[in-house]
């Protein structure tokens, strides 16, 4: 979830992530119609892992173990944390990582899909190390000016396909790219 520049932070509510000031928490809500929650419920509903860098673990952390019945596979499947200050979590199925050699190992390790939802600083990590091999964006017709960002400026030059694009009644472009 994006903003017309690349915006990516607190996209569900206004407390999600405060970090650097930040004060434009949930500017997603008013997108939301049928096609973005069908393609949402799809994504979501996928036999995945999840590697999720420690602010949003701890976002998810905070919620989704309390609303199992709503998508169940995000309490089910495993979830690998990058993060250096934490290595212990009471929700099942969470494994914590801290360095770039244990993602490529655990990408290698012939499992399910990995997904990574939000995770801004993880997701340049990744990009950096030419570790994506997919992007799944809503890009969302509104700019913030502020705010953590998908694209950072470590990342090579990488090429992608478009593969399928949505346009909600909203104005969302749901973009999926795929490396070329």
């Amino acid at each position: 979830m994006i903003s017309l520049d690349g915006v990516m932070q607190a996209p569900g509510g206004p407390a999600e992530d405060l970090s650097n000031g930040f004060t434009h928490g949930g500017w997603t809500r008013p997108f939301g119609d049928d096609v973005y929650s069908k393609v949402v419920r799809q994504e979501l509903d996928q036999a995945a892992d999840y590697l999720l860098g420690r602010i949003t673990f701890e976002i998810w952390e905070d919620y989704w173990p309390y609303h199992a019945d709503f998508w169940p596979r995000i309490n089910s499947g495993k979830k690998y944390v990058y993060s250096n200050t934490r290595n212990k979590s009471e929700w099942k199925n969470t494994s914590f990582i801290n360095s770039i050699e244990a993602i490529m190992e655990l990408k290698n390790s012939g499992g399910p899909n990995i997904h990574v939802w939000g995770s801004s600083q993880l997701v340049q990590l990744l990009l950096e190390q030419d570790l994506v091999d997919e992007l799944r964006l809503k890009i969302h017709p509104l700019i913030l000016g502020t705010g953590k960002r998908l694209f950072g400026t470590g990342a090579p030059p990488i090429n992608f396909r478009l593969e399928n694009v949505l346009t909600t009644s909203t104005g969302v472009l749901i973009a999926h790219y795929a490396r070329t």
